[in-house]
């Protein structure tokens, strides 16, 4: 297919339709998230129930990831995005009208569940849209701009809670930022019908009369991203199976990093207590990591897109792995403060060359015609691994150490990496374009 028939793509068409809406709605739940185990603890509920009540948002996204999947395949991506928000508010409000342990509970799991779908719906779009020379990119930032509205968000919350004394506004924050992703998409152009079906139509049908699909790789050749869905969408169960040997394989490699990720969150934290370090120490050393992990989100976008995926993951995945093993053999040494502000420093780093290698690998992996399903099964593999790395953690802490504990994470770290190693290649043969 010749450069004249590609679609075009222009950056600017997607920074009002995709990255606004994900910027703004990540902002408001970056506000509520720090809260919700202190009006847990308002409320009544012990310190473990209120960390459970803080963990119903990634159980509400694991739950609705493969809902997510057949709700945007159906009724598309922006209608998706505005159901999300309206879901979204309508937890905040049972969580903020009803001032009961269980209905914040249950208010957290729905903004959970509508995170996923709102998430999802994003990243089918640009899984269509965004040309394959330009996807982990694109991807890449749309990762960046949820991490930039998580990280606005508490300070926003922190300012209303100076300022009010209590934390009630801060719910209204969430359901400030719905409000404006509602309004915003209700009154721009569908970016589902301006840049996809109707757009691609004619370089979808050149595509397929050039090329088909390889069986061997499960996917068909990206030289024409954004071919439109077909009448008659496939079901998510369906898909699964179809697709069972990658999400097998390079799924659970991705379900280990998303792990690793969330490890490395957990463990900072709880390593500086352990070490006792001075708390605004840890804090500054820990925000410090997270600064180099949010700096990098684009340069890893570019690494992917010039040199192949294997460059995002195998590095990163790498330095996390070798970072939590160091610190498990470096917790009682005289200079363990040193050794854990150069592992943090590490981790942000290698955790920062990852960023956009989950939705990118999905992007790459999905099939061009109806690719929400597929990527709805994908992230709940990722989100498992995600919500799963705390439990055992705690876990392996509990029964040996916290440095068992470390060792456990970096030799899983490994055995990912490896997984990724083997079958990338296979499965996403990287050419220059």
């Amino acid at each position: 297919m010749s450069t004249a028939e590609q679609p075009e793509f222009s950056w600017r068409s997607i920074v009002l339709p995709v990255y606004l809406p994900t910027f703004v709605f990540s902002i408001g739940e970056g506000a509520l998230i720090p809260i919700i185990p202190i009006v847990a603890a308002d409320r009544g509920a012990s310190l473990a129930l209120a960390g459970l009540i803080a963990a119903m948002i990634m159980v509400g996204e694991l739950c609705g990831d493969l809902p997510a999947g057949w709700i945007v395949s159906r009724v598309g991506e922006r209608a998706a995005m505005i159901g999300s928000a309206v879901l979204a508010s309508a937890g905040v409000l049972l969580a903020l009208f009803v001032p009961t342990v269980w209905a914040l509970g249950v208010g957290v799991f729905l903004i959970g569940f509508a995170t996923a779908a709102f998430g999802l719906a994003r990243h089918a779009f640009l899984t269509s849209y965004a040309p394959a020379r330009v996807r982990a990119r694109a991807l890449s930032t749309l990762g960046g701009v949820f991490r930039g509205g998580w990280a606005v968000g508490p300070f926003l919350s922190a300012a209303i809670i100076t300022a009010t004394g209590g934390t009630d506004g801060v719910f209204w924050v969430l359901v400030a930022a719905c409000a404006a992703v509602i309004v915003v998409l209700a009154f721009l152009p569908d970016p589902e019908r301006v840049f996809g079906a109707a757009r691609l139509a004619r370089a979808a049908s050149v595509e397929r009369e050039a090329s088909v699909a390889d069986p061997a790789t499960d996917q068909a050749t990206d030289a024409a991203p954004g071919a439109p869905a077909p009448a008659r969408p496939v079901g998510v169960f369906r898909t699964i199976r179809d697709h069972a040997g990658v999400l097998a394989r390079i799924g659970t490699g991705v379900g280990i990093l998303a792990a690793l990720r969330s490890a490395r969150t957990v463990m900072l934290p709880l390593w500086s207590v352990s070490i006792d370090m001075p708390a605004e120490q840890a804090a500054l050393v820990i925000g410090l990591s997270g600064a180099i992990d949010f700096a990098l989100f684009y340069t890893s976008g570019q690494i992917m897109d010039r040199f192949g995926r294997l460059w995002g993951a195998l590095p990163g995945m790498i330095g996390m792995s070798v970072g939590h093993v160091v610190l498990a053999f470096t917790h009682d040494v005289p200079g363990a403060v040193a050794w854990f502000t150069v592992v943090a420093l590490l981790l942000g780093l290698a955790n920062g060359v990852t960023s956009g290698i989950v939705m990118t690998l999905g992007a790459d992996l999905a099939p061009k015609s109806g690719p929400a399903p597929f990527l709805g099964a994908f992230r709940m593999i990722a989100d498992a691994g995600s919500a799963g790395a705390p439990l055992a953690i705690a876990a392996v802490t509990s029964v040996l150490s916290i440095m068992a504990a470390n060792v456990v994470v970096g030799v899983l770290g490994l055995a990912g990496a490896a997984m990724l190693w083997r079958w990338i290649p296979r499965y996403v043969p990287h050419r220059r374009r």
